[in-house]
């Protein structure tokens, strides 16, 4: 019965999208609740949908995780995303971008956590306590990937280009001391910055298990991110408060060298939220000069270490950015007036065009009624065309998409 419910609201989605322009209500984001399943965004004129139909919270991964999946035939490309039930149980499920159907991957009740998904082998891979399983998108049949020592509280974070090698970072057990004692991020990071405890980036051979340490450093390690292309370059960084650190970072697993991929040049600049180009030849980061005065988005070369910055003002500046399949345009999900930014009007989803060296912005969607701490996390869809994100507007999060192309 739940599924012929998906079904059959995925099919009412879809007859939505085939209505002619003049049927879809004109209405400001957020404010009925529930919204409809699809609506033309007042304020900008973008048309919106809600994608995820199961019952219960749904949200779409972190901004640098790539949630999709490729289609096999012409059956639709898919999203994978985690579902919380009432009963508050996370469960991963898919999206048909094509059809619109949700459809549950996951069925055990212990907790799961990570976002790696394996294209090609198309599996998604998840943490469930000591253990790492694989999920087949196809057949939803789950294995065994790895369970860590005993004792070691430790997780991975992403898979390298060829999908062989899961990496991750362990730190020494003050760190968990830390945490037990200082739960709130405003209480721990400041210390665990300060403490300068033991890191260790490490490996975990897919097919046969194999866990190897590659790189140690007395202090925090952490937002580690394989290449898309590269399979033996991996990205970390020196995690603490952004005007103390130079916090980019690689790895070369073939030559074991590692480099900084950009220096502050003026005391309290930030640079963060770093992601990888989609063919891995440019590091893109939110930078600040100084912290909250000046706005790029700045690109470093991963060859040369040659910089390219994009500037923007105050109100566009966001928490998170992201780049299109073709690496023309970019997005960015915001952010409220509590934000680093501190931004009068900034409370909305962005497209960026670059225009010489400054990024050109259009309003997708009017986020005034969205809970900034649940962040939206912006991504491109695989065909470019819309803009898919998290938000809460309507009271539990849920997985929007916002069209590029101006309704008509």
């Amino acid at each position: 019965m739940k599924n012929r419910l998906l079904t059959i609201a995925a099919a009412s989605m879809l007859f939505c999208m085939s209505l002619p322009a003049t049927a879809q209500q004109k209405l400001e984001t957020g404010a009925k609740k529930p919204m409809p399943q699809q609506w033309i965004d007042k304020d900008t004129g973008h048309k919106l949908m809600r994608l995820s139909s199961a019952p219960g919270s749904n949200s779409s991964f972190y901004f640098h995780n790539n949630p999709f999946v490729k289609q096999l035939k012409n059956e639709g490309d898919k999203m994978v995303f985690y579902n919380t039930d009432a009963a508050g149980t996370r469960q991963l499920y898919t999206i048909n971008l094509k059809t619109l159907k949700n459809e549950q991957l996951t069925t055990s009740k212990s907790k799961k956590v990570g976002e790696i998904l394996a294209p090609k082998r198309r599996e998604v891979i998840y943490q469930t306590n000591d253990s790492v399983f694989a999920t087949n998108i196809d057949t939803k049949k789950t294995r065994l990937v790895y369970v860590f020592p005993e004792g070691m509280r430790t997780g991975v974070t992403t898979l390298n280009a060829d999908e062989t090698l899961l990496a991750g970072s362990f730190a020494g057990p003050e760190k968990d001391e830390i945490y037990k004692q200082y739960p709130e991020k405003s209480d721990y990071f400041n210390r665990i910055f300060d403490a300068k405890i033991p890191h260790t980036l490490f490996t975990v051979n897919v097919e046969t298990g194999e866990m190897k340490e590659i790189h140690s450093e007395n202090t925090w390690l952490g937002h580690i991110q394989f290449s898309p292309t590269d399979p033996n370059l991996l990205m970390f960084c020196h995690e603490g408060p952004w005007h103390k650190v130079d916090r980019i970072w690689t790895y070369n697993m073939k030559t074991n060298e590692v480099k900084n991929m950009h220096k502050r040049t003026v005391e309290g600049e930030i640079a963060g939220h770093e992601f990888f180009s989609r063919d891995g030849k440019t590091i893109w980061f939110d930078q600040q000069v100084p912290r909250g005065v000046k706005f790029y988005l700045t690109g470093a070369d991963v060859a040369t270490g040659k910089e390219k910055q994009y500037e923007m003002d105050r109100n566009e500046w966001s928490i998170h950015f992201n780049i299109s399949p073709d690496q023309k345009l970019f997005a960015g999900d915001g952010g409220d007036p509590g934000q680093v930014a501190k931004a009068e009007d900034g409370m909305w989803i962005y497209l960026f065009r670059p225009e010489g060296d400054k990024l050109k912005s259009e309003k997708l969607v009017n986020m005034k009624h969205h809970y900034y701490k649940h962040e939206p996390n912006v991504h491109f869809s695989p065909d470019g065309k819309w803009i898919i994100f998290r938000a809460n507007f309507e009271g539990d999060s849920q997985v929007y998409a916002a069209e590029i192309a101006k309704s008509k």
